[in-house]
């Protein structure tokens, strides 16, 4: 499969194949990591990292993959370029797209990450919008074949913020892979109906059923619950209402139990604000599962790399 050449912005832009084989690719490039073994299909490549959020997995990985493929990643934090704000965001990517061979974006605005991939003619890669958040779905999903061995026919349960990026890019995975996927929010904090009815079209082919509830119970049977933080980067102000507004939504124990089932297991993006989204208790009990995920952001953004740009 030849995915050379192209950006990597959401998931709605991939086919369940092209998924799968970033994951498998993804996964044999963890065997080889294990054993010592790095690569060189970046060699000669350099990559220019764009943060204008901070990042610790994200940055991290981008960095450690390139350089285990032999590539030069370059770091601009947001003091270090004028992007969209002395020099408009379709002059930097023009220049940037001359000197470096790819691009990550790690920010605010999915128009900013989209267009850097018109306007620079070379990959972009998505590492965070407020809209989406891709390669963190890969690390999610390969770890789920990890615990699991498979994807489709699982139920995974998101369980806070039903309309911020992860909960959107989950959707979106989820309804292409026939994964079973659950939204349990309060309604005010609902994904938007329009993203809703796409991974609905998704849904229908991939015979993943799609959820959006407020009922507690909807946790009952499910394979993996997933919580994030409360307040997204950007949101500090609303911190104490979104407390108050997501208290009931903790992933506890009691939670936790409601699935009924034994070997239910518990993910997280990372960082996590214990005592908020989810308790210590439950946090250390997976936390194994937890940095096994915060792990593969490494090995699959270094898939996504390889596969877009490698040799």
């Amino acid at each position: 499969m030849n995915l050379k050449g192209r950006s990597f912005l959401t998931l709605k832009d991939f086919t369940p194949e092209e998924i799968i084989h970033l994951l498998d690719l993804a996964a044999k490039l963890k065997e080889k990591k294990k054993q010592g073994i790095t690569g060189n299909s970046l060699k000669g490549k350099n990559i220019a990292l764009i943060f204008e959020k901070p990042s610790t997995r994200t940055r991290c990985a981008f960095t450690i993959g390139c350089i285990d493929e032999g590539g030069h990643p370059e770091y601009l934090g947001r003091d270090d370029i004028q992007l969209g704000h002395k020099e408009s965001v379709e002059d930097t990517a023009r220049v940037l797209g001359r000197m470096f061979d790819g691009i990550e974006y790690r920010g605010f605005s999915q128009e900013t990450v989209e267009k850097l991939a018109k306007y620079s003619k070379v990959p972009v890669w998505n590492g965070l919008t407020d809209e989406y958040h891709p390669t963190q779905i890969l690390a999610d999903f390969l770890t789920l074949k990890e615990q699991f061995k498979i994807l489709k026919g699982l139920k995974l349960v998101f369980v806070g913020d039903g309309r911020n990026n992860m909960a959107n890019s989950l959707m979106i995975g989820s309804s292409k892979m026939g994964i079973h996927f659950t939204i349990l929010a309060p309604k005010s904090l609902w994904p938007k109906e329009e993203l809703v009815s796409l991974c609905l079209s998704y849904a229908k082919d991939s015979g993943s059923v799609i959820t959006i509830t407020e009922d507690l119970d909807a946790v009952t049977g499910a394979d993996a619950i997933y919580t994030d933080v409360w307040c997204s980067m950007g949101e500090e102000d609303k911190a104490a209402e979104r407390i108050a507004l997501l208290k009931p939504y903790q992933v506890n124990e009691e939670l936790m139990k409601k699935s009924g089932k034994d070997n239910t297991i518990f993910l997280h993006c990372l960082p996590a604000v214990k005592g908020n989204e989810v308790t210590e208790e439950v946090f250390e009990k997976f936390a194994d599962v937890v940095f096994d995920e915060s792990e593969n952001r490494m090995h699959t953004i270094k898939a996504v790399m390889v596969a877009t740009l490698g040799d």
